[in-house]
């Protein structure tokens, strides 16, 4: 599942993944790990990143895979 960390830093707060790193403490090719997809948040940098960024977990998530499926059921 994609984690849309670019996507919400840019909408929410008008941020990098430079400056979303910073924010964080953490190093900036973790940050660009995770917005590629290459590995995952932990539970704990998931909290952090929702409460640095203003959004809750839903919103971090690409939904349209999940939506996709179901209207492709929906069909049959």
């Amino acid at each position: 599942m994609k984690i849309k960390i670019k996507e919400c830093a840019k909408d929410l707060k008008n941020w990098s993944l430079y400056k979303l790193a910073k924010e964080l403490g953490l190093p900036q090719q973790t940050v660009y790990s995770w917005a590629s997809g290459r590995t995952q948040p932990s539970y704990e940098n998931m909290d952090k990143l929702c409460e640095i960024i203003g959004c809750n977990i839903g919103e971090l998530f690409e939904a349209e895979a999940v939506q996709q499926k179901l209207n492709l059921r929906n069909l049959f």
